[in-house]
């Protein structure tokens, strides 16, 4: 028998739960890494005309933060039961990330 996952009315309800799922410091590194290599990724394929590179965005952005979800968090990305959520979490967290490490000031 299988739990039905939880239904969020809002991207507010389900942010606490999905920093929940990132607890371990190395896991929210390798989100970062692979949101920033994203976006270098995206820049350089749109300012060269070289569109065929897009097709690797999902692949950088989902491995880097599979990686870390598979070998230091231990858990399952909340990206399988939410895909549109996780997807604005995981840019949310990345602001918050870097303004952390710019700035020295908590998430």
């Amino acid at each position: 028998m299988t739990t039905k996952p939880k239904q969020y009315q809002s991207f507010k309800e389900f942010y606490p739960f999905y920093l929940s799922q990132h607890k371990n410091r190395t896991c929210r590194k390798l989100h970062v890494v692979g949101s920033a290599l994203v976006l270098l990724t995206l820049a350089y394929a749109l300012l060269t005309g070289q569109y065929k590179l897009l097709w690797l965005l999902p692949v950088i952005g989902y491995g880097f933060a599979w990686v870390g979800h598979f070998f230091f968090e231990k858990n399952r990305p909340a990206t399988f039961t939410y895909p549109l959520y996780s997807l604005v979490g995981d840019w949310v967290m990345f602001y918050q990330e870097i303004k952390y490490y710019l700035t020295g000031r908590s998430r």
